[in-house]
């Protein structure tokens, strides 16, 4: 179970999503019951079936950036970029509104020739950005030629979809992304990618969720680069994953705290709260409040402390997120379920449908 082989599975192309239903809710939603081991086929809308009126949902309140710019070097050539650690660069800009060239980021870049070291970078509208530090793929960036950095990157930038998600520059989807991609509660600005099991909620069942007395506690955590970055290693015990900014409240830690002391069940949306649930807990599994980088790999043989139940999407083979999934309910299980989906013509990967582990 330990070899990154052990979570290859067969997906048909086509299943994999290129555009989000219609009705968030309406996506299909796959029940996998871990007591008695057996599959059910539901609409995401019956959820609300599915939870009890003592469940505490826990929810990422993350918002996805625009944080996807192309522009060119100064000597011609193209350059694709991609933010890294926007939340802590927003927060220690200070004034950014006020001061310019002062918002300094890492980044990935994209080009046929790697840009050097103190080479200009030359976006739309005037922005510009100097290289300051590359190394090991990753670029220092200081933006400048701009009053209100924020507001300019929303006009120009791009929603950073994922590569299995195809668009061209003409495709009318991409200005809806920017509003389809991006979960009805995100509040707090710094995710590249969305925390894609938030996906399909809307305002109408979180309402009804909270009237059948469903309480509702939320985490930051800004989904980044190492969410996603791919497995290299035969032995995935030797993979390490890239560190993502997360906070929890007082009040959300209390709440965990609470519900755990009389027995009700934390159900997280997404692998991005199971995460930060798992790393922010000490060792009885009560939550810790606080902020800081989240690094935490998840995989079978991790005992969970906190999380007694989740809602997930369809992961990608060999990921990091089908192995934590695996942890949580058993990589022979995970696997024969995947199979039922791709039999059953479910949606995969971020616009796809959901699966609910209970």
């Amino acid at each position: 179970m330990f070899k990154l082989d052990d979570y290859n599975y067969t997906l048909p192309p086509d299943l994999i999503a290129q555009e989000p239903v219609v009705n968030r809710d309406q996506a299909r939603l796959f029940y996998l019951n871990r007591k008695n081991n057996k599959f059910a086929h539901h609409r995401f809308s019956t959820l609300y079936d599915l939870l009890g009126p003592d469940d505490l949902l826990v929810i990422n309140n993350t918002e996805v950036i625009p944080g996807r710019l192309l522009g060119k070097k100064e000597t011609g050539g193209k350059v694709e970029l991609l933010f890294l650690d926007y939340a802590q660069s927003r927060a220690q800009s200070g004034n950014y509104k006020r001061l310019s060239g002062i918002w300094v980021c890492r980044c990935l870049i994209k080009a046929s020739k790697s840009p050097l070291v103190s080479s200009l970078l030359l976006f739309d509208k005037g922005l510009k950005a100097e290289i300051l530090e590359a190394g090991d793929g990753f670029y220092t960036v200081r933006f400048f030629g701009y009053d209100d950095f924020e507001k300019l990157l929303y006009q120009i930038g791009k929603t950073p979809l994922p590569p299995y998600i195809k668009r061209n520059g003409s495709n009318p989807q991409n200005n809806k992304d920017r509003f389809r991609y991006q979960t009805v509660y995100a509040s707090q600005k710094g995710a590249i990618a969305a925390p894609t099991a938030g996906l399909h909620f809307t305002k109408d069942l979180l309402a009804r969720l909270v009237q059948k007395g469903i309480k509702i506690a939320q985490i930051t955590l800004h989904v980044g680069y190492g969410t996603f970055s791919p497995v290299r290693v035969n032995d995935i015990r030797e993979h390490k994953m890239h560190s993502e900014w997360y906070s929890i409240s007082q009040k959300t830690a209390h709440m965990i705290n609470k519900a755990k002391e009389q027995k009700k069940r934390i159900v997280a949306v997404g692998t991005t709260c199971v995460r930060t649930l798992e790393f922010a807990s000490d060792d009885q599994g009560r939550l810790v409040e606080g902020s800081g980088n989240c690094d935490l790999f998840i995989y079978p043989g991790y005992d969970f402390k906190v999380v007694d139940a989740m809602i997930t999407n369809f992961h990608l083979p060999g990921s990091t997120l089908l192995m934590l999934i695996s942890a949580f309910a058993g990589r022979q299980k995970i696997l024969k379920a995947y199979d039922e989906a791709v039999d059953q013509e479910y949606r995969f990967f971020s616009y796809g449908d959901a699966m609910f582990i209970s």
